[in-house]
């Protein structure tokens, strides 16, 4: 039983965890970076002369104007190598910009090489790898260390909160932190899908 009830615990912190840091903020900046997987699959589309492998990333309705950029692409970047290089950074911005508007996002510009969050970069390290056990569980390890470290200190604040007014503040600081940080993990759990994301069917119970 004792296992049962440990298993749950790291399955409910591990979800809370990876639904508060892969939050949507996260998912969208990853798209525009030049290490992402949307310049990715553009570099990789450029060096086959076909469109297809970036099609993915866009809403139908947007599919024609970068069918039309890409041929211009090809064309252009035939010419010397500083004609290329310009014609494929134009092809990149293009299409980040075409995707990200296609999720209601802003585009702000192609960020650098490596820009990409942390967590980010593990989720999809756990992709390539087929597996998510090493990522759940150094989320678990974070989050469980988070809610810890703010409820002991709010314990701790809340015995002497009665001392005097200076001790009142200190706990009500304390426990308010403690709480909206807990709020914040089950905010992000319960928020609505991302970019028309289906919900995950429910476990059955047995």
């Amino acid at each position: 039983m004792k296992t049962m009830n440990r298993t749950k615990v790291f399955l409910t912190t591990a979800s809370f965890a990876l639904a508060i840091l892969l939050t949507p903020q996260l998912a969208l900046a990853h798209c525009d970076t030049l290490d992402g997987p949307v310049v990715a699959d553009a570099r990789i589309a450029l060096v086959k002369e076909d469109v297809t492998p970036v099609l993915k990333w866009l809403q139908a309705e947007d599919e024609q104007e970068v069918r039309e950029l890409f041929a211009k692409t090809l064309a252009v970047r035939k010419l010397n190598p500083q004609a290329q290089e310009l014609a494929d950074t134009y092809f990149f911005e293009t299409l980040v910009r075409v995707h990200r508007a296609g999720e209601g996002a802003p585009y702000t510009g192609l960020k650098a090489a490596g820009s990409v969050e942390p967590v980010v970069a593990k989720a999809d390290k756990a992709l390539e790898q087929g597996s998510v056990d090493e990522l759940a569980k150094a989320i678990a390890v974070h989050t469980d260390k988070g809610i810890r470290e703010r409820f002991n200190h709010a314990l701790e604040t809340s015995k002497h909160a009665q001392d005097s007014v200076q001790a009142g503040r200190e706990y009500v600081a304390a426990y308010v932190t403690y709480v909206h940080y807990v709020e914040g993990i089950a905010q992000a759990v319960h928020a609505s899908a991302h970019h028309g994301e289906k919900t995950a069917p429910a476990a059955h119970n047995h």
